[in-house]
């Protein structure tokens, strides 16, 4: 008979080592002026960073309500659509990190209430799951619905695949 032993270890929150020394984004660029600064990265690092894309799409991300999440997901979808058609990779990659980013941090509300889910004030344990706001995880849908159909983008995917071979 085999046991298995699981140990369960606290999980420190990533952005406690964070070293901005090696992060690829950078502020003050123009990533439309300097695409060839852009990287892809893993999931939406840079999503915060890189002007004037975030500018742009961040004006209309939001997820407070179902009904907001449906249309701002909606509006986003769109941008991706137009960036796109447009043949700007940054733009189309700016906006599914966007969709992205609007289902994590729903689905993180929807979890922990408040949408925090370490406790700084003992070591950063984990706080209490399912203690968050129902009506979130109905916000993470509607992205995760938009985020999806970015994903299977043929047009889009084929650029991101030519993007990473390129610049990374």
């Amino acid at each position: 008979m085999t046991v298995l032993l699981f140990i369960m270890t606290a999980q420190r929150p990533s952005y406690l080592n964070f070293d901005k020394t090696t992060y690829a984004w950078e502020p003050g660029v123009n990533y439309r002026q300097h695409p060839q600064r852009y990287r892809v990265g893993k999931g939406e690092q840079g999503v915060l960073i890189c002007e004037p894309y975030k500018t742009e799409i961040g004006q209309h991300w939001r997820f407070k309500t179902p009904d907001i999440a449906a249309e701002s997901s909606e509006t986003i979808f769109k941008m991706f659509e137009t960036y796109v058609a447009d043949g700007d990779f940054v733009g189309a990659d700016m906006a599914r990190k966007f969709l992205q980013m609007g289902y994590t941090r729903a689905r993180r509300y929807a979890n922990y209430k408040g949408g925090k889910k370490y406790d700084k004030d003992h070591n950063y344990a984990n706080l209490p799951r399912g203690t968050g706001d129902p009506k979130k995880a109905e916000s993470a849908a509607m992205f995760y619905k938009q985020w999806r159909a970015a994903e299977a983008n043929e047009k889009y995917a084929a650029g991101k695949k030519a993007w990473q071979e390129k610049y990374g």
